[in-house]
């Protein structure tokens, strides 16, 4: 290939960019979209600041009914065909071990993040609170969003009586069962 063939193919290249670099700019200034001051959507889980109108997490309390009053009426039989759900990362036998989960045997008023010999998520050793009623509640509701960082991948069960009925049957394997009123 001579010079004049390698330059005619440079110059088709260079107009070719030339020409959507040109359109690029005369779409732009015809068609001029200006961003808006607020998102026109909402996104659930996330607060406005002032600083550059960038948003960041915040924390999604939701109000759950106590669920002691519930716990009157639960049915542990009920509990124990929900836990299914549960059986497949979790052991709930005496000395049951670990699985992807760690095992809930006597899970109930334990400290959470506590049992020997499962790597818990760090969110989990923090938290410094014990698995009680209401606590068993907020989390088997929305694990994720109930303590942001842990690493049970549940989507969490929405009934209140589903959660009131797993939570008797928990309580119902241990060594001591804790009183349900």
């Amino acid at each position: 290939m001579d010079s004049f063939e390698f330059n005619k193919i440079a110059a088709a290249i260079l107009i070719v960019a030339l020409l959507f670099i040109g359109i690029k700019e005369i779409a732009n200034s015809i068609y001029n979209v200006d961003k808006l001051e607020k998102s026109a959507y909402k996104v659930e889980g996330l607060e406005d600041t002032d600083d550059n109108k960038v948003q960041k997490p915040k924390k999604v309390v939701e109000n759950l009914k106590p669920i002691t009053p519930l716990l009157a009426s639960a049915n542990i039989e009920s509990g124990e065909k929900i836990f299914k759900k549960c059986a497949a990362c979790h052991s709930i036998q005496k000395g049951g071990d670990n699985r992807i989960g760690p095992a809930l045997w006597n899970v109930v008023d334990r400290k959470v993040g506590s049992l020997d010999g499962f790597k818990y998520s760090v969110a989990l050793k923090n938290y410094n609170k014990n698995w009680t009623y209401e606590e068993l509640n907020g989390f088997l509701h929305k694990p994720l969003k109930y303590i942001k960082g842990t690493k049970m991948a549940f989507a969490g069960l929405r009934k209140e009586m589903d959660r009131a009925n797993i939570i008797a049957y928990l309580n119902s394997m241990g060594d001591s069962p804790k009183s349900l009123k």
